[in-house]
């Protein structure tokens, strides 16, 4: 990815409160994305599988995550990224409010670029999402 295209970034997120926090997050960061939604881990795979009504869904360079998602989970859509040669080499940060060692193994033994639990607060929240921004802004390389 060249530096002066904007980043795509795939978030999927079941709360629509943490999708206006991520958003409100990106806006106010100089890091130029441009933001894709999914509201289940079924509507995750069909955006990265480019169907249905997630046709025109570019590949994303990074995937935020979250686990606790209604149809498929957040781990099994992280198993399947990262089993699917086409997808395997995209960061995933997981994004949860499960603070449970468990998940956390399972993320990481899954692939998971980072595991980041959700802040109650939304302004720590908010910090968090800038954060992220902040970190890919200088570490966005990755091969295709």
């Amino acid at each position: 990815m060249h530096n002066l295209e904007k980043m795509k970034v795939l978030v999927v997120e079941d709360n629509p409160n943490d999708v206006t926090i991520i958003k409100r997050a990106m806006r106010k960061s100089d890091l130029k994305c441009e933001l894709y939604f999914a509201a289940d881990g079924e509507e995750a795979l069909d955006a990265l599988a480019q169907k249905g009504e997630f046709e025109d869904t570019p590949r994303p360079d990074l995937i935020l995550l979250d686990i606790n998602l209604p149809k498929i989970n957040g781990l099994e859509v992280l198993a399947k990224i990262k089993e699917d040669e086409r997808l395997r080499r995209i960061p995933v940060i997981v994004l949860t409010i499960s603070e449970r060692e468990e998940d956390m193994v399972k993320a990481y033994d899954s692939g998971a670029a980072s595991y980041m639990t959700k802040p109650v607060d939304s302004k720590d929240f908010e910090r968090l999402i800038q954060t992220v921004q902040d970190y890919w802004r200088i570490a966005r390389r990755a091969p295709e």
